[in-house]
């Protein structure tokens, strides 16, 4: 858990002291593409998102500013969402 703890998540600031998950939270780990290794909070969302799983902002894919990186869950691994496709 120490090691989940020392992760940052998407979405934190830069100069955020505590870019770390919060206790209480739910967390999904993105695995490949321009966001590998970085946690997305859950928390809250209904089934049916999870199950499709998400377009999330990010300067580093193919399209630069204003692009998206596609991930979505795993097989059989709730907690890794795998990365799809870059997107305008």
């Amino acid at each position: 858990m120490d090691e989940l703890m020392r992760r940052r998540v998407y979405g934190a600031d830069h100069d955020d002291p505590d870019p770390g998950p919060r206790p209480g939270h739910v967390y999904v780990e993105l695995v490949g593409g321009p966001l590998d290794g970085l946690l997305l909070d859950v928390t809250g969302w209904p089934e049916e998102r999870l199950a499709v799983g998400a377009a999330l902002g990010t300067e580093l894919g193919k399209f630069g500013a204003g692009g998206r990186a596609v991930y979505g869950p795993v097989a059989g691994e709730r907690k890794l969402w795998a990365w799809q496709a870059d997107s305008p």
